[in-house]
């Protein structure tokens, strides 16, 4: 009934096949009485390993044969006959994800405090979750099944952690020996397979930019429209990360880097018709440099790393703006309230709350929350905790809280500190609420 899994840093205890933990009503599953807890085993002969597994080898199949061990420990041979696309109607466990085994230089996970959850220690290195959320990977350590795994069920796109093409300053990075982090064979084999791959850097200065930096685009430009992109994003020092080896990213480096990648940028629209090599946006934001504007992000490849959400949210404003023209919020004086955010983010927020309210006559504020709990230089409002947002209550006004969603657990109300939100508003004496964009326009009538 379990197998074993072996990683380089860690040895896990895996069941087999993939546990079911939801069955819709009146679904063909329920007619075949699956229950949660019941496990699929294998589809067809062959093992399912998670539900990635599943919906590839039931996809497009009519007749299956799925092997199942009940929750009572009965072992269930059931024959399906079903109409074509016809949804089975389960959902399943989360996928284990399988541990990182380098020993990057820049980890954020190396500066977490010392109280902070287990769970924020855990590095994870998966081709699965990097085909399912764009996750990064490095693919130092991809094994031979994961890799044929990936081809021959068109995992794609991939998104891969290549921080340099040098390899020495790759392997210095990702502190493995310089065999183990050439992976120039594993991405040539992808592909040719059909793979596509989005690209990272983690810009370390004084390690892997100026001319390293304009040799890995230049090299990975070199397999576009294979590779798709690349994202350039600052490396994030907390205070508990205090390897001598790394230095501080300052508005003057950002300032150098815009200098010297927008003509990289020029040159690659002119020749691939892209910009292909995209800065972060808390690169422009440190500089003091507006964002570039739409076009330069076309369909906005890298968004989940950071790349382009500012202009994002400035396009998603306008749109809002121009609904609330049309019809203004109602009761505009009642949304009185402190919008917080990070404070790299917070002027962008400020300008256009601000003109929000003159022109509506809402009465919100932004403020900018520093974060130390990480640091000063932990700037982005995802990583903002709880004991952050007490630290600011003093400035907090009005008659509620809007919080960023990004900084609550996906599957939980908690915060990176542990404080859950129901404590926190407590704490500050008002309402609190956890937003998105979306959320936010709902809230203001958009």
């Amino acid at each position: 009934m379990y197998e074993f899994a072996v990683t380089p840093a860690v040895t896990q205890i895996r069941r087999r096949g993939v546990e079911v933990t939801d069955v819709t009503p009146a679904s063909l599953a329920a007619e075949l009485e699956l229950e949660a807890g019941d496990r699929i085993i294998k589809v067809n002969g062959r093992a399912v390993r998670d539900y990635l597994d599943f919906r590839f080898q039931t996809g497009g199949e009519t007749e299956l044969v799925l092997n199942v061990l009940k929750k009572t420990g009965e072992e269930w041979e059931i024959e399906i006959d079903r109409d074509e696309g016809e949804d089975f109607g389960l959902a399943f466990e989360n996928i284990m994800p399988r541990q990182c085994a380098n020993e990057c230089l820049f980890c954020f996970c190396k500066g977490n405090p010392p109280d902070a959850r287990p769970a924020l220690s855990f590095r994870d290195e998966d081709v699965r979750l990097s085909f399912l959320y764009g996750n990064y990977t490095t693919l130092t350590s991809i094994t031979e099944q994961e890799m044929r795994r990936v081809i021959e069920q068109r995992l794609t796109p991939q998104y891969v952690s290549v921080h340099a093409t040098d390899l020495k300053v790759r392997a210095q990075l990702l502190g493995v020996d310089e065999q183990r982090a050439d992976i120039s064979a594993k991405m040539r084999r992808m592909l040719d397979a059909g793979i596509e791959i989005h690209a990272q850097v983690v810009l370390c200065p004084g390690i892997n930019d100026g001319e390293i930096l304009q040799r890995t685009i230049s090299d990975l430009a070199a397999e576009y429209p294979r590779v798709k992109s690349v994202a350039i994003v600052p490396l994030g020092l907390t205070r508990y990360n205090t390897d001598e080896r790394l230095t501080h990213v300052t508005p003057e480096f950002c300032e150098l880097v815009i200098r010297e990648i927008t003509l990289v940028q020029r040159s690659l629209r002119k020749r691939l018709g892209t910009t292909f090599a995209f800065l972060g946006d808390e690169i422009y934001l440190r500089a003091g440099h507006p964002v570039p504007s739409r076009r330069h992000y076309g369909d906005y490849p890298q968004i989940e790393d950071g790349i382009g959400m500012v202009r994002s949210f400035h396009e998603e404003f306008a749109r809002l703006w121009r609904k609330l023209e049309k019809q203004p919020p109602r009761n505009a004086q009642k949304l009185n309230g402190t919008i917080l955010t990070g404070e790299l983010f917070a002027p962008v927020l400020k300008d256009l709350i601000d003109r929000l309210n003159e022109r509506f006559g809402t009465r919100l504020r932004v403020v900018g929350v520093e974060n130390r709990y990480f640091g000063s230089e932990i700037v982005v409002a995802g990583l903002m905790t709880g004991s952050d947002i007490l630290a600011a209550r003093d400035r907090i006004e009005g008659e509620f809280v809007i919080m960023p969603s990004t900084a609550l657990k996906s599957d939980e109300a908690v915060m990176l500190d542990g404080m859950k939100l129901e404590e926190l508003e407590r704490q500050i004496g008002l309402p609190v609420h956890a937003l998105g964009f979306d959320g936010l326009a709902r809230m203001l009538g958009g």
